[in-house]
C-alpha cells in the first residue's frame, strides 16, 4: 500500500475525481461539494484516521462518517487511492452494474454510512462515539457536514446529545463553503456566528482555511478533553474548477470537456 503525504493524496483525489466527474458525462455528479473538501479527506486519511484496507472492519479503527453524502466523487478517489479497492474500479461511477453508486453503504470498501438525507450522519456518528464510550473502546469517530446540511434539526439535536455525554472521542468537521443547493447561505438560512453557536452546544471549536493540509492537520490534533470537537472549515465550492467556483449550481452538474482541460493544467491550486 502506497504512503501518501496529504499535499500527495489532495492532488491525486483532485484528479481522480476530475476524471470520475467527466465520465459521469450527461447525467452529471456532485461536483461542489465534492471538490470543497479535497484536503479534508486528504489530511484525514493520510494522517489522522487510524484504518486498516486488509482489515475494513478492524475493530479497532477509527470511523469516519460523510454526513455531507453529495461530497462521494472525491470520497470514492480517497478511497481507491489509500487502497480499499483497484483504482480501475473508479471509472464504473455512476454506471449500470458497477461497484460505486451515488448513496452506497458499502463496509468492505470503507463506507461506514450510506448518506442521502441530509443530517443523518452525524446521528449515527454520535450513536458510534457513545457507543464507544459505553463500551471502554478508544477509537475516535469524525463526522464531515455541509454547512447547508447544517439547518436540519436533527444536527443540533445531535450537538446537544454530543455535549450532555461529553463525546470527547467525537470530531466534527464542518465543510463551510457558504454554498448550498439554492443560493448562498445568507440567502437562505444564515448560520452566522457558527463557531460561538458551536460553544454554546458545548463544543470545543476552532476554525481552519479547509485547503490548508498543515493547517487541518494542526487543528484536528488539538486537544478536547470533555468536550467534542468542531473543525469549521473554510472552503471553496467547487475549488478548481473555474467556471464553477462558488456557483450554486455545481451542486449537481456535469463536467465540460474544457473544464476538466483547464483543471488538469492549471492543477489543484493553480
Amino acid at each position: 500500500m502506497k504512503h501518501w503525504s496529504s499535499e500527495s493524496l489532495a492532488d491525486a483525489i483532485y484528479q481522480k475525481s476530475l476524471d470520475m466527474a467527466l465520465g459521469a458525462g450527461q447525467q452529471g455528479s456532485h461536483i461542489g461539494g465534492s471538490f470543497s473538501c479535497i484536503e479534508i479527506f486528504a489530511v484525514l486519511y493520510a494522517d489522522v484516521l487510524h484504518y486498516s484496507v486488509n482489515d475494513p472492519l478492524w475493530d479497532e479503527r477509527d470511523r469516519f462518517i460523510a454526513s455531507k453524502a453529495h461530497c462521494i466523487l472525491s470520497h470514492f478517489a480517497t478511497l481507491s487511492l489509500v487502497g480499499y479497492f483497484p483504482e480501475t474500479e473508479l471509472s464504473s461511477f455512476h454506471q449500470d452494474g458497477g461497484l460505486l453508486c451515488g448513496h452506497p453503504y458499502a463496509p468492505e470498501i470503507g463506507l461506514e454510512f450510506s448518506g442521502g438525507s441530509l443530517g443523518m450522519g452525524i446521528s449515527v456518528g454520535v450513536g458510534m462515539a457513545l457507543a464507544a464510550k459505553h463500551d471502554g473502546k478508544k477509537h475516535k469517530v469524525y463526522v464531515l457536514l455541509g454547512d447547508g446540511e447544517c439547518n436540519e434539526g436533527s444536527v443540533w439535536e445531535s450537538f446537544m446529545t454530543a455535549n450532555q455525554y461529553r463525546l470527547d472521542n467525537l470530531t466534527v468537521i464542518i465543510d463551510y463553503n457558504n454554498m448550498q443547493f439554492d443560493d448562498a447561505n445568507d440567502k437562505v438560512m444564515t448560520l452566522d456566528p457558527l463557531g460561538k453557536k458551536m460553544e454554546a452546544f458545548g463544543f470545543a471549536v476552532v476554525e481552519v482555511d479547509g485547503h490548508d493540509v498543515n493547517a487541518l492537520r494542526d487543528v484536528l490534533a488539538v486537544r478536547h478533553v470533555g468536550k467534542p470537537l468542531a473543525v469549521i472549515a473554510h472552503t471553496i465550492k467547487a475549488k478548481g474548477i473555474e467556471r464553477l467556483e462558488n456557483k450554486p449550481e455545481s451542486h449537481q452538474t456535469s463536467l465540460l470537456k474544457s473544464d476538466y482541460t483547464v483543471a488538469m493544467t492549471k492543477g489543484r491550486r493553480g
